[in-house]
């Protein structure tokens, strides 16, 4: 696991500055602090900054071909690199080192830039073609790992963080106002955009393939996650295909020349990996958790149970209303406003992981894989339901219907009704959005009320929108499930482990998001993941045996804080005085008298906005980080 930056000029002559290079490279020193490397070409350049996990020894990079030619700089790791070794030395190629990002440079030449195919891993990696003058840019097929890039018409500079770019001096600032609606909509930034205008972000499963004089050529998608049902296997012949390949896809990820560990949060998902890890490893391995003081966020008993059961060196803590100190750190490290408040426990958890290992497992993938989440249930559901409704009602009645209803925020979502109104007079597409936004419209364009003019009418969502329909309109839990694996998974979750475990300079890897296994479920029957409400039944009933009941049967519960209890209290000064107060930084953009009447009820108890009001916090301490050198234009 490392981090990658670089820059091509169109004019070959134009020298690369190495301090800046250098300086590009410092900006995500954390990513790899093991090591450091540089390769400068006519108007190219190329930086590495390396954690070493694969051939400690060797293998620092950028990595060159026999002859030079080609260079690499890499981030990640490749699954199948023994094999792809094997291949290439009987082929004739010569590998002067034991790792995996050798074997790029050598697949390069043998299939130009079809060698992603050939390929199983989470990865970024740049490779320079001398001959050709050609850079090609990639990223592995679910975005586990990731690539942003700055394009005009004299240079391409690209990095694994944002802060990378930034630090290259030619690279502007201007905010992208349509992307701080996604964020106050979602909580995220959804790709290819960023929050930054000119910045943008390489999509999951794309490769980039240029040349000097053409640095805008668009990237081409090589891989996407196609639904295709099958309905050729029998229950037991599909629940023997899960674990065949569950179990393979923990085997592989756990090859390294260090030490590797694993979260456990007591959920099903990483307490399956815990469960296969232990019964392939050699050693005992050590697991880490993070739970709350508050009880009914917590997980640890269930976590600690898993850890006994199968003998792990376990280690958890707990998370504290002071870790709210974080902030900063979260908007050092990630770059872009994120609002997801699970980014601070994944924070502590991986702080205290890299005191003893270097490498992690990860439950990530399962609820996308085995269709896992609470509101697949629900919506499938809602899905149902809306079929049966005449479109006239839909469409004429229930708009005004929900317009009306009062808001309920404090109830279960089942009894909000004005929710299930919305989303029924939607079609599935717009309600599956609806349901995940953290802030709706009108709250959303009441608080963007200084932007309105700039926004005009953009209307956020359209990125799940478009996954979603991707798949059968008669198969809503395969419609989600392509909406959450296109972009939730990548610009949200996985943008979380990334940031908060690179901070530490851990590797976090998944198995569950292996792109094989992903194949293998994305044509199990959507009945078989959602069974009669019981979400991810297929995952659950291939390892019931091996996980603790308590673990298989409880309520799913997710990593988030206690962030509405901790708004009405230790956090009502910092909100009070980085939001509210005048002068503010976040009053360019967000109306306060909103911002303030939502805080009040909140803190009242009369309704819920954690989720809202903590994307504010996040966005206001953002802005007052980068506000020297931010511009706000339309």
């Amino acid at each position: 696991m490392c981090g990658i930056a670089g820059v091509v000029y169109r004019d070959p002559s134009r020298p690369v500055d190495r301090a800046v290079l250098r300086a590009m490279a410092d900006a995500i020193a954390h990513r790899g602090p093991d090591a450091d490397g540089y390769w400068i070409g006519p108007g190219v350049g190329l930086a590495h900054r390396r954690l070493s996990i694969i051939d400690v020894a060797g293998s620092d990079q950028p990595i060159g071909n026999e002859d030079g030619s080609l260079q690499v700089v890499f981030n990640g790791e490749l699954y199948n690199y023994p094999s792809l070794r094997e291949r290439l030395l009987a082929a004739g190629h010569q590998l002067k080192t034991r790792g995996d990002t050798e074997t790029l440079v050598h697949l390069y030449e043998d299939h130009g830039a079809d060698l992603v195919s050939a390929i199983r891993g989470m990865f970024a990696f740049a490779l320079w073609d001398s001959r050709r003058r050609r850079l090609l840019l990639a990223r592995d097929r679910v975005g586990i790992k990731p690539l942003y890039l700055y394009r005009d018409d004299e240079k391409l500079i690209f990095g694994s963080e944002i802060k990378a770019l930034l630090a290259h001096p030619g690279v502007d600032r201007d905010l992208n106002l349509e992307s701080l609606e996604d964020y106050i909509g979602f909580g995220m930034v959804a790709g290819p955009s960023s929050i930054f205008r000119r910045i943008e972000k390489l999509p999951p499963g794309h490769l980039l393939d240029i040349s000097h004089d053409s640095l805008r050529a668009p990237s081409r998608m090589y891989w996407s996650l196609k639904p295709s049902i099958s309905a050729a296997r029998t229950t037991d012949e599909w629940l023997e295909a899960v674990r065949a390949k569950v179990d393979e896809c923990v085997r592989i990820h756990l090859i390294a020349d260090v030490p590797v560990g694993a979260f456990l949060s007591g959920g099903v998902d990483s307490s399956v990996v815990v469960a296969r890890a232990a019964g392939q490893a050699a050693e005992p391995i050590q697991t880490f958790s993070m739970g709350f003081q508050e009880e009914a966020f917590s997980e640890l008993p269930y976590a600690r149970e898993v850890a006994e059961r199968f003998h792990t060196i376990h280690r958890d803590a707990i998370v504290t209303p002071d870790a709210l100190q974080l902030v900063d750190d979260i908007v050092k490290y990630y770059d872009e406003p994120f609002a997801d408040t699970s980014a601070i426990p994944t924070f502590l958890v991986s702080s205290l992981a890299k005191q003893y290992v270097k490498v992690v497992l990860s439950g990530d993938g399962g609820d996308e894989a085995f269709g896992g989440y609470t509101r697949y249930a629900h919506d499938a559901w809602e899905a149902k339901l809306r079929q049966r409704i005449p479109a006239w009602i839909r469409h004429r009645v229930l708009p005004s219907l929900s317009a009306a209803w009062p808001k309920a925020d404090r109830l279960p979502r089942p009894l909000r009704a004005k929710t299930l109104l919305t989303n029924l007079s939607l079609d599935p597409a717009a309600a599956y959005a609806n349901s995940l936004a953290i802030c709706r419209p009108p709250l959303r364009r009441e608080l963007l009320k200084p932007l309105a003019r700039s926004l005009n009418g953009y209307e956020p969502g359209a990125p799940i929108q478009d996954a979603y329909r991707t798949a059968d309109p008669d198969d809503a839990i395969a419609a989600m499930i392509a909406a959450d694996v296109t972009v939730r998974l990548p610009d949200d979750y996985l943008v979380k482990v990334d940031r908060a475990s690179m901070a530490h300079g851990l590797e976090v890897r998944p198995p569950l998001l292996d792109h094989e296994l992903l194949e293998l479920t994305a044509s199990i029957p959507s009945d078989l993941k959602v069974a009669n409400g019981a979400t991810k039944w297929i995952f659950k009933e291939a390892y019931r045996a091996d996980v603790p009941s308590r673990v298989t049967t409880r309520k799913k519960q997710g990593f988030e804080i206690p962030i509405d209890r901790w708004l009405r209290g230790p956090l009502r000064e910092m909100f009070e005085s980085v939001v509210l107060a005048p002068g503010s930084p976040a009053a360019e953009v967000i109306d306060q008298a909103t911002a303030r009447r939502i805080y009040t009820h909140h803190v009242a108890g009369s309704s819920r906005q954690g989720p809202t009001l903590w994307s504010l916090l996040v966005l206001a301490r953002w802005i007052e980080r980068y506000r020297p050198s931010l511009a706000v234009r339309s």
